[in-house]
């Protein structure tokens, strides 16, 4: 292991980290011009965690141990998800430890503790929250899985750092199978970020709210964490769909002449699939819960089309 390559992923990760909040701010942003109107702005994340850092903290008499560690429990497992994709260069320190399927259980774990923690103070909405977080979440694994398995069976690895190898540093192929892919993976993206048409993360409305429901007991650096931790996800989810999907550009391991057009990339593929999904969350309005299970099957769908597709057109 190169002193350089630990300094360049402890580096990356931390810019990560930081930038983050970047992210909603500028989907936000996209969405109000798409509005005609001005926005808070691209910084208005950061001036909300500030503000909630600085406040104290109020917890309900009976939360338990659980309720307390959880948003550092899921502030820690999105980071680590953001570390373990390959965004600017692959062969990093981390790289073996990059499975798609370990991947996948890191956000299963996060969605663990957050379900348990919402029903911990006992309350209607954390409750009803936490049911319908693990619906979509009972939902929108498996598709993910199968999104990930159609790259797999490209690249004939797990490894998303293979994976990613296999699809960038190529002669530029057309893959049917990753087309499909591709659609069931922004249905998921979708879902699991909270975001329209299965949920809304601008509204506390008792019949249409999942993830919000979750948190509203927490306040102060609590609250901050599960926000920070929701801007990591969405970036861990875009960064993924860059990895799988776009991954031209992505230097290859050691060619460090080759990073500053790999940030240029990077930052513009996460300025254009944000703006996409502002315009995504503007065309659309938010689904009935009840129709989430069905527009989670058409995910799949799309995910079961790829792989097969793949065996029958690409595999020979």
């Amino acid at each position: 292991m190169k002193i350089t390559d630990l300094l360049f992923q402890l580096v990356q990760n931390t810019v990560l980290l930081v930038a983050a909040p970047l992210l909603p701010g500028w989907i936000s942003q996209c969405r109000a011009w798409l509005q005609n109107r001005n926005g808070a702005g691209v910084l208005q994340p950061y001036r909300m965690l500030l503000k909630l850092f600085h406040k104290d903290a109020v917890l309900a008499d009976q939360a338990s141990v659980l309720f307390r560690v959880m948003p550092y429990v899921l502030f820690s497992c999105m980071w680590l998800a953001v570390a373990l994709v390959p965004v600017l260069v692959t062969g990093l320190p981390l790289a073996p430890a990059v499975d798609v399927i370990g991947l996948v259980g890191i956000f299963a774990l996060a969605r663990m503790f957050i379900s348990l923690a919402a029903m911990d103070v006992g309350t209607a909405f954390g409750s009803m929250g936490a049911r319908r977080e693990m619906l979509v979440g009972f939902l929108a694994e498996p598709a993910l899985l199968m999104v990930l398995f159609t790259a797999s069976t490209i690249s004939h690895s797990t490894s998303l750092t293979t994976i990613v190898e296999t699809l960038a540093q190529q002669h530029f192929v057309l893959y049917p199978s990753m087309t499909f892919a591709a659609v069931a993976f922004v249905m998921v993206l979708l879902a699991e970020n909270a975001r329209i048409p299965v949920d809304n993360p601008a509204t506390h409305l008792e019949l249409t709210m999942i993830h919000e429901a979750m948190i509203l007991e927490y306040s102060a650096r609590h609250l901050a964490l599960v926000e920070w931790a929701g801007a990591l996800k969405m970036l861990a989810y875009m960064t993924l769909g860059i990895a799988l999907f776009v991954p031209y550009g992505i230097a290859a391991p050691g060619d460090w002449s080759a990073l500053p057009l790999a940030v240029v990339l990077l930052v513009l593929k996460l300025a254009l699939a944000g703006a996409g999904l502002a315009l995504i969350e503007t065309l659309s309005a938010k689904m009935r819960i009840f129709r989430v299970p069905e527009f989670m099957g058409t995910a799949f769908l799309f995910a079961v089309l790829g792989l097969l597709t793949h065996f029958l057109l690409e595999a020979a």
